[in-house]
């Protein structure tokens, strides 16, 4: 299979197909990029909707120990006595 090249006044698809190429990689700029991703965008939102756990102030011995009192009181006076599981 013999393929003559084309001559000056012949069509030459390959080159076509070259120039058309460069002519829109040309146009293209690879370090034009938008500032954020869509990965970014996906951490921004997962970052938001965080929970943040309370920061309780710090109790000292004697506060702690009034509160479990307090909270063992309101569980022995509490309306609904039926067996809950929890025995003391």
């Amino acid at each position: 299979m013999n393929n003559p090249r084309p001559g000056p006044d012949e069509f030459d698809e390959e080159e076509l197909i070259r120039s058309e190429f460069d002519s829109i990689v040309s146009g293209l700029s690879l370090d034009e990029s938008a500032p954020t991703t869509y990965l970014d965008d996906l951490d921004a939102i997962q970052d938001s909707n965080r929970f943040i756990p309370p920061n309780p102030p710090r109790q000292s011995p004697r506060a702690m120990w009034q509160a479990v009192k307090r909270a063992v009181k309101r569980w022995f006076h509490r309306g609904y006595h039926e067996d809950d599981g929890a025995t003391l």
